[in-house]
């Protein structure tokens, strides 16, 4: 299984450019597997269902299954976030892992970066930010290469899956 990263201030459009490497990664014939770290607090649960009262209770872990899906919970409550090394036992082989978040991660990320937001790119500030896709890349203010990152068109999909596949990394297990 190999890994590779997605990073970028919220609101850059990480979600949307996944929604569409995915499918072109797929019909190389990978099987595709995502992890997701967000600095929100999630619920995939709903108040009042049996599984969200018995963590509720006190479960460390609910394990829910039904015909299409299956997800494990479990509770932080006190505990610290398990780290990326954690987290990976727990995912089922795959050829390609993406990672969406763990900003501290030192594995290839590509930095999704859109001039409209506002922001400053996180390159150079984020460690292991190979390459940066954007839509404007005249307002992306980053040295040059060799200096700086290789600049890809968010829209060209073809690069972006190329650019995925070569630098993407042996996951530690």
């Amino acid at each position: 299984m190999k890994i590779f990263g997605i990073a970028g201030h919220s609101g850059m459009g990480k979600t949307t450019l996944l929604e569409r490497l995915v499918p072109a990664l797929i019909a190389r014939g990978l099987r595709v597997s995502l992890m997701k770290h967000s600095h929100k607090a999630i619920d995939i649960d709903r108040p009042g269902k049996d599984s969200y009262r018995l963590r509720e209770a006190g479960c460390s872990e609910v394990l829910l299954l039904g015909r299409e899906r299956w997800a494990l919970m479990h509770e932080l409550r006190a505990d610290a976030e398990p780290t990326l090394d954690e987290l990976l036992p727990h995912m089922a082989p795959c050829d390609l892992l993406l990672i969406e978040g763990f900003k501290g991660g030192d594995f290839p990320k590509l930095e999704v970066w859109r001039a409209a937001e506002g922001k400053r790119p996180l390159w150079g500030a984020w460690p292991g930010i190979t390459a940066v896709a954007t839509d404007d890349p005249q307002a992306l203010d980053l040295p040059a290469a060799p200096g700086g990152p290789p600049v890809l068109a968010l829209a060209d999909i073809g690069p972006i899956s190329d650019f995925a596949c070569q630098h993407a990394v042996p996951a530690v297990r």
